[in-house]
């Protein structure tokens, strides 16, 4: 048997005369015939003809083919032999397993897509929550900037002056300063390479503790 060059795929619960002859092991061209034979008394029955469309064969000339549903092919089926009739039976089983598969696939796609929908809202809501209460404060940097100096001089000059210490990975107020409203902690939420979500707190100024830094930099200039 001379190799087939399919149709374009089917949408599903359908299938081209091309594959019932492959599967069927049956020559197309009788097939065809064999489908024409039999049309006749599908309309009358049923009222539509078969569905025809085109392919292109393997010199890539334009032929037609017959797009069936699983009901029409089952009708097609009964002028098999039991083999034949065997095989297209089975096969029609693997495509609705494997629409199944697909179906099912979707499904868990979008219960995932939907499942991190909501943990970002979650997400979104606990960072304005915890970060109510830095809201109008300045980073570090902000403050660096608007000072001429590098953020890292001036992370310096304040754990030098006893204002803030590095403990765990970040800057806390020293004791002496705390409960003064100088600095409130901000959250933020971050990934690692491995994909692994993070949190992070780190210190912002209020504008009362912006102001101690600029006097404590440069006196009483305000």
């Amino acid at each position: 048997m001379n190799v087939i060059q399919k149709c374009n795929a089917m949408p599903a619960g359908r299938m081209t005369s091309l594959e019932i002859a492959e599967v069927t092991g049956k020559m197309h061209k009788h097939l065809m015939r064999d489908i024409r034979n039999m049309e006749a008394a599908w309309e009358k029955v049923n009222g539509s003809k078969f569905g025809l469309v085109d392919y292109r064969d393997a010199k890539g000339e334009l032929r037609p083919c017959y797009s069936l549903s699983k009901t029409e092919c089952l009708y097609i089926a009964t002028k098999f032999n039991d083999e034949a009739r065997a095989k297209l039976v089975i096969r029609w089983q693997q495509l609705e397993q494997e629409r199944l598969v697909q179906q099912g696939v979707r499904r868990l796609l979008v219960t995932e897509q939907d499942v991190m929908h909501e943990a970002e809202q979650i997400i979104g809501r606990t960072l304005v929550s915890f970060n109510q209460n830095a809201d109008g404060c300045i980073t570090a940097s902000d403050i660096a900037e608007a000072l001429g100096m590098e953020v890292k001089d001036l992370n310096s000059f304040l754990t030098d002056k006893k204002v803030q210490k590095w403990q765990r990975g970040q800057y806390r107020l020293t004791p002496e300063y705390e409960g003064l409203g100088l600095a409130q902690d901000r959250l933020f939420i971050y990934y690692s390479k491995d994909g692994k979500q993070k949190e992070r707190t780190y210190l912002v100024w209020t504008t009362k503790g912006a102001e101690m830094i600029d006097k404590m930099i440069f006196g009483n200039r305000l």
